[in-house]
């Protein structure tokens, strides 16, 4: 992405997809993602993950509490910085925050996203005012109208919302919550036996990965 008001001023990461910078545009910080030093045998599919990602933001024009896409090509992509802690190190002021969390994700549900990786905490932000931020949309799923596939993940989202309520504050499930926990649907049963083993593995083993990759990409 060439754009002369575009300054970069801080790495956030850098991995075989490509680096995410945090730049100043037009006098304001923001988030870019550069796929141009991914790894050759990789660009295609860091290419493809940035085109998920701006399919989704744009999608998600107007929320609040979500990156806001600015612009976006074939190798970058540049969306609004979130201020913000994540939430496995600021942890939530109080169970209010998970109602807040609950109540984006049904505004980023009904614009038709699914979000499909929130079981990764720092994906996860506390804002200055203590409210939910939701980033990292690289494998987001839009679709509309929205069908059985896109219900079924959505229900997984919400699943991996209920479970970081329940590392924080177990006693304030309700029985629905516990319900909803209790009962994952096929779609997980099928990723956590078959998927989850073979992306565990080359996550950490190929790419060098941690569950908490990506704290610091807000």
């Amino acid at each position: 992405m060439q754009n002369q008001q575009i300054t970069k001023n801080a790495l956030l990461k850098k991995d075989l997809f490509g680096e995410v910078w945090r730049v100043n545009y037009c006098g304001n910080d923001a988030i870019l993602r550069d796929t141009r030093p991914a790894r050759w045998w990789l660009a295609w599919l860091a290419r493809a993950l940035l085109r998920r990602e701006a399919r989704a933001l744009a999608a998600l024009t107007g929320i609040s509490g979500v990156p806001q896409l600015v612009e976006s090509d074939n190798h970058g992509l540049l969306r609004t910085f979130i201020a913000g802690v994540p939430l496995f190190i600021e942890g939530p002021g109080d169970a209010a925050y998970f109602i807040d969390a609950a109540r984006l994700l049904r505004q980023i549900h009904g614009a038709g996203v699914a979000h499909n990786d929130l079981a990764k905490e720092p994906n996860f932000l506390v804002r200055e005012n203590g409210s939910a931020a939701i980033i990292d949309f690289q494998l987001a799923a839009y679709q509309n109208p929205r069908g059985r596939w896109f219900r079924a993940a959505a229900r997984e989202d919400i699943r991996h919302i209920l479970k970081h309520k329940r590392t924080y504050f177990p006693n304030l499930l309700t029985a629905r919550e516990r319900s909803i926990l209790s009962s994952p649907s096929g779609l997980s049963r099928f990723y956590m036996t078959f998927v989850k083993p073979i992306y565990q593995f080359v996550t950490r083993r190929v790419f060098g990965w941690s569950d908490r990759e990506g704290a610091a990409d807000r």
